[in-house]
């Protein structure tokens, strides 16, 4: 297999069933051809945006994946690629890159070096036999502490070459739970205790940690009323007598 049906073999086995995606990318007929859905867009911020959407409502279980073309292509993603990061929602980029002898030239537009202030992290596939390790960064990173966009650029002439059997060894990475400081949770439990009208703020790391249960119990106990921020509606029910 090359490059290209490694990688959407990766995609498979993470879960991935649509690639939105914007021509021309080798990957599109790729993922087709492996069983993936790909749903061409307009324009490739609202690609992004549809991706943005399936990690939104799934809250990070069916992680958003957008493909596109090297130069306009990547630079049209870049807008939605910001809002996504300034949103903290868990998305994967995989941008076609410049063939490696065209790499630096004027005016070709680098995603590695564009997207550095807009994801969590960037890598490129600078060898094929290196694919399975970097594609299994980039999704431990979309699993692991604040949610954002990852990208995985593909260089052109690589996204062709043979992957080698023995290289190509992939299983997908598990989320690790994370939680704050001991103390500190037990001085904000002490805090809330001795309070005589807390109001809790509700945000969208509720939503990531599927903690709305836990959240009810507290007010229930607290009797505090919670109201959400826009990107933590529905992580408390908007029905509850406490819900402002």
């Amino acid at each position: 297999m090359n490059t290209i049906e490694a990688i959407t073999e990766i995609l498979k086995r993470e879960g991935v069933q649509y690639l939105p995606c914007f021509p021309t990318t080798p990957v599109i007929e790729a993922a087709a051809l492996g069983g993936i859905r790909p749903i061409v867009c307009r324009q490739e911020r609202v690609g992004v945006g549809i991706a943005d959407g399936i990690s939104r409502i799934s809250n990070g279980d069916q992680m958003g994946v957008f493909a596109m073309q090297y130069g306009p292509g990547a630079e049209n993603a870049y807008p939605g690629i910001a809002s996504s990061f300034s949103d903290s929602v868990p998305l994967l980029l995989l941008p076609l890159g410049h063939p490696r002898e065209r790499a630096g030239i004027a005016p070709h537009y680098s995603s590695l070096k564009g997207y550095d202030d807009i994801t969590k992290a960037i890598e490129q596939v600078n060898a094929p036999n290196r694919t399975s390790d970097i594609m299994r960064r980039a999704f431990a990173g979309l699993r692991q502490g604040r949610g954002g966009p990852m990208a995985v650029e593909i260089p052109a002439d690589i996204a062709l070459e043979d992957v080698s059997e023995e290289s190509f060894y992939y299983v997908p990475s598990r989320p690790v739970a994370s939680q704050g400081n001991p103390g500190d949770i037990e001085a904000a439990a002490k805090a809330l205790c001795a309070s005589h009208y807390p109001v809790i703020m509700a945000g969208q790391g509720l939503l990531y940690a599927k903690a709305t249960d836990e959240l009810v119990e507290l007010a229930e106990l607290l009797q505090a009323p919670v109201c959400s921020t826009l990107l933590g509606k529905s992580a408390f029910p908007e029905v509850h007598p406490l819900a402002l």
